[in-house]
């Protein structure tokens, strides 16, 4: 019970509450996802980013698509 006071006066020490009620958090998460998205988009980890991975991935199930898609249809592969 102690730990749900301690919360609900951090909580409180936000400013907007008679105003915006729970929707004064919302700028907080906003600016939240974006730190997430630069996060994404610059860190790299080892030598990709997410993104590399993410368009690299894409790639691949696309060609997988077009293979399957000429060995059903009987035509010859590319070489």
């Amino acid at each position: 019970m102690l730990l749900r006071s301690r919360l609900k006066r951090l909580l409180d020490l936000v400013p907007g509450k008679r105003q915006l009620g729970v929707y004064r958090f919302l700028p907080c998460f906003f600016v939240l996802g974006g730190v997430l998205e630069w996060i994404m988009i610059n860190v790299r980890i080892g030598h990709e980013t997410f993104y590399d991975v993410y368009r690299r991935k894409r790639s691949e199930r696309q060609y997988q698509e077009k293979l399957e898609e000429l060995s059903t249809s009987g035509n010859q592969l590319p070489k």
